[in-house]
């Protein structure tokens, strides 16, 4: 299975804090494991504080990903 399919609708936590002008990161549970992704925000001015639960909108490879809080 292609990266991008098992990423895309994973929920994950913030452990990066994501903001407008800034390079978040999160955590999401792939492979068996964990993995940390760069993450943005799906709006271009929210904040997403570290520890917010999100779910993954979008994915570009190799590991970026935009996210909405759940």
């Amino acid at each position: 299975m292609a990266t991008d399919q098992t990423v895309l609708a994973k929920t994950g936590r913030v452990t990066g804090r994501v903001a407008p002008g800034t390079v978040g990161e999160v955590v999401l549970p792939i492979r068996g494991g964990s993995e940390a992704f760069y993450a943005y925000a799906a709006e271009p001015d929210q904040v997403i504080e570290p520890g917010t639960r999100v779910v993954v909108i979008d994915f570009e490879e190799p590991r970026t990903v935009r996210v909405l809080p759940v």
